[in-house]
């Protein structure tokens, strides 16, 4: 695994790598990093380029890809921001950011920005059980119920993906290392399904392939975005526990940026209402500043039952995670 994954970080490490910053404010494109895929973002993209007349240079990879070409590129990196799809990517290069004007950061609830002010949430994401109207199983009322031995064979999870590695570092922060791997333990005994992503979950779960799986709440509303998911429903767990994690997708400004201002510009402009109902509406997250409406078939986000988990210190612990992960046999 680890060289499967140290080949991967040379591949983009190459392909995006391009040298340091350089001239003065306004020279050449701001160039974005960005975890956040393009089929997601490109058109918010275009439309900050046409509104403040900044060209964006956006080299697209997979956020935790991204956070380690900055770290081995270090003060040589061309980027100017790092816009990442969770916190414990944003974490792990935080280091390499300038802290955020005050301004900025009171935009969201304390929850959803780095304690020490280099990276700011943009948009919320929740994880969730689908599940599949059609279903007898009980609805877990905590992560716990989830590995009960009714939903064997039933529960379909992801379990390399960014979002679930991000759900067990929150479980490691939340009951400690060897309550997460009897955790782990637990669901690897129960047969659960094994997808690469959230999106074919949602997908079993509908044709009623599967009982359910533990996604991000987005999933269903994109499917139902496209005429189907029907059959399905999102559950959100009630216990407070990690099977309510909120994670912000968030941008951070690169410490080296020869563009502070047209960065500052950029960060701006996804706190501003135009991105925020974007992201509302066609990405079906949580909007995370006040006053801009959600998406349809969730609850407001000052009422789903998070935990108390302090996002900035996920990355410290991402590197257990996938290690626990891949010990209980789930890779």
């Amino acid at each position: 695994m680890r060289k499967l994954v140290a080949g991967a970080l040379l591949v983009t490490i190459a392909s995006v790598a391009c040298g340091g910053n350089g001239g003065s404010e306004g020279d050449g494109p701001l160039v974005v990093y960005s975890g956040r895929a393009e089929e997601l973002v490109g058109p918010l993209l275009e439309e900050f380029e046409a509104e403040s007349g900044i060209e964006l240079d956006i080299r697209y990879a997979d956020s935790s890809e991204l956070a380690a070409t900055l770290i081995a590129e270090g003060e040589e990196s061309a980027a100017d921001v790092f816009f990442a799809q969770d916190p414990a990517s944003l974490g792990a290069a935080a280091g390499l950011m300038a802290p955020l004007p005050e301004e900025t950061l009171d935009l969201v609830d304390g929850r959803f920005h780095d304690r020490d002010g280099r990276w700011v949430g943009t948009s919320g994401r929740v994880r969730v059980v689908v599940h599949n109207t059609a279903s007898d199983l009980p609805l877990p009322q905590t992560i716990d119920d989830a590995v009960d031995p009714d939903w064997a064979g039933q529960l379909g999870v992801a379990p390399t993906n960014g979002s679930f590695l991000a759900f067990v570092s929150a479980m490691i922060l939340e009951r400690g290392e060897d309550a997460t791997r009897e955790w782990l333990e637990a669901l690897a005994a129960n047969d659960p399904v094994e997808f690469d992503g959230n999106a074919p979950i949602v997908e079993a779960t509908d044709t009623g392939e599967l009982g359910g799986g533990l996604v991000n709440h987005y999933y269903l509303l994109r499917l139902r975005a496209e005429g189907q998911g029907n059959n399905t429903e999102n559950y959100f767990i009630p216990a407070g526990d990690v099977g309510s994690l909120v994670m912000p997708a968030g941008v951070g400004i690169m410490a080296n940026t020869d563009r502070p201002e047209a960065a500052q510009e950029f960060v701006d402009f996804l706190l501003a209402e135009e991105a925020q109902t974007f992201f509302a509406t066609e990405t079906f997250e949580f909007p995370l500043i006040e006053g801009i409406p959600q998406p349809d078939g969730v609850p407001p986000l000052s009422e789903i039952n998070a935990p108390d988990v302090d996002l900035s210190d996920l990355a410290g612990v991402l590197d257990l995670a996938t290690r626990l992960v891949a010990e209980a046999g789930l890779v």
